[in-house]
């Protein structure tokens, strides 16, 4: 059935056209940057800062960033489609949109970590500042992630293409790992701000989709009826969930299993800069063994990294540098892969030009899910079972621990075990 449909589907391009260059693709990628640099804060640090600077409930923590979680992850699909019809009136009108959205995405993101009131309306203020945030997010890196899609290109071009946007998101993830820390949420917010105003810049300088939009409007479940997208969407999600609950729990595992607060920037800068490093690398393994192939060597890669982590204890600092690293390294196969499978997905099911917002905003829509799961699911759980943050009880801290390690490897597992079920078992491989 899955070759029957493959050859009615529409050929995949091949790598004929010469590689994107460094100029072109820094002016594309560059808006990377800044986006992934409030991820770190609003996704990894706001949960922490909330908890210990505000003394907001665990579980209450979890309940706010799941239900915001889940509105926003809603609004992607229908994002997705109304940035279609901005592509489609032109590439201007969705370059304008983006600008404006990235005003209030400065806006917003101070707003979170600056909260002028106390007591149950911070709890108001958290919410509401969370979904302005969250749908500006959404609107720009929809329009962001589709723009490149456009470009299409076969496996090692789509993945060069990936690479130079991942690759500026985690050199942008690496400066936020430290920058707060080092100079405070203050100099992070001015940060963000510019570095958007140059992303924006640099967008409207960057390559441009050859292929020209159908007039015909999209239909926000018009990627539903593709199988292949189904089913790399479910990998995309077991596997993203997998990565979601270490980075919601990773700060209270340093603090309070490893006592070492301190090497907080030293453990996500170097496992950041492993992840930014080893892009190319990853790029070269897509032209050796295909796109699905090299995604499943990371996800074995990061399995066997977090193997070790259940037998680390306090002080243990070496050790955890270590499975930083590896794991950083196994980060740089997510981040560059499967966005240049969901591009060859597009192309596969016709619908190249015309619908790449739709498709982009289902899957943003799923990466948000695997934030929200992880954190409404993880947090009240270890509440549940006894963990506070600040917490030394061995039973509390073993339950840390497994739930840091044990769930995202089984999770894992499952993920590499449909990848190779479904795009190598049955030769769809790229």
């Amino acid at each position: 059935m899955i070759a029957a449909a493959t050859a009615l589907a529409p050929p995949i391009a091949t790598d004929t056209a010469p590689p994107l260059s460094a100029g072109p693709g820094l002016r594309y990628g560059a808006l990377g940057f800044p986006l992934a640099f409030l991820s770190l804060p609003l996704y990894v640090m706001l949960p922490s800062y909330y908890a210990t600077q505000y003394g907001m409930a665990l579980a209450t923590l979890g309940f706010v960033l799941l239900a915001t979680r889940a509105l926003d992850a809603a609004l992607d699909p229908f994002i997705g489609q109304a940035v279609d019809g901005l592509f489609a009136a032109s590439t201007r009108r969705a370059w304008s949109v983006a600008a404006i959205a990235a005003g209030v995405l400065a806006t917003g993101f101070a707003a979170l970590f600056f909260p002028p009131v106390r007591g149950n309306a911070l709890l108001v203020w958290l919410a509401s500042g969370l979904i302005l945030t969250y749908v500006a997010f959404s609107v720009l890196s929809v329009i962001h992630q589709a723009w490149g899609t456009r470009l299409g290109g076969g496996p090692a071009q789509r993945s060069r293409i990936v690479a130079w946007r991942e690759g500026s998101g985690l050199v942008g993830v690496l400066v936020a790992s430290v920058l707060p820390s080092l100079l405070g949420m203050g100099s992070a917010s001015l940060m963000l701000a510019g570095t958007l105003a140059i992303g924006i810049v640099l967008l409207a300088r960057a390559p441009r989709a050859t292929l020209q939009s159908r007039a015909a409007r999209t239909h926000w479940a018009l990627p539903w009826r593709s199988a292949p997208f189904r089913r790399l969407l479910a990998v995309f999600m077991l596997n993203g969930i997998a990565s979601a609950i270490p980075a919601t729990l990773v700060l209270f595992f340093v603090r309070d299993r490893l006592q070492a607060a301190h090497a907080e920037p030293l453990f996500l800068g170097a496992y950041f800069a492993a992840a930014a490093l080893s892009i190319p690398l990853w790029v070269r393994t897509v032209h050796w063994l295909g796109l699905a192939r090299a995604w499943l060597a990371g996800m074995g890669l990061a399995m066997t990294a977090f193997a070790f982590v259940l037998a680390l204890g306090a002080g243990d600092l070496a050790g955890f540098l270590a499975v930083c690293i590896a794991s950083g390294i196994a980060l740089g196969a997510d981040l560059t892969i499967p966005g240049a499978l969901l591009t060859g997905v597009v192309q596969r099911s016709g619908h190249a030009g015309q619908a790449e917002g739709v498709y982009v905003g289902w899957w943003n829509s799923a990466t948000k899910l695997n934030l929200g799961l992880a954190a409404g699911a993880a947090l009240p759980l270890l509440a549940a079972v006894g963990y506070a943050p600040g917490q030394r009880d061995a039973q509390a801290l073993q339950m840390l621990s497994l739930a840091y390690v044990a769930v995202p490897c089984g999770l894992k597992l499952m993920a590499a075990a449909l990848l190779w079920y479904e795009w190598i078992w049955t030769k769809a491989d790229e």
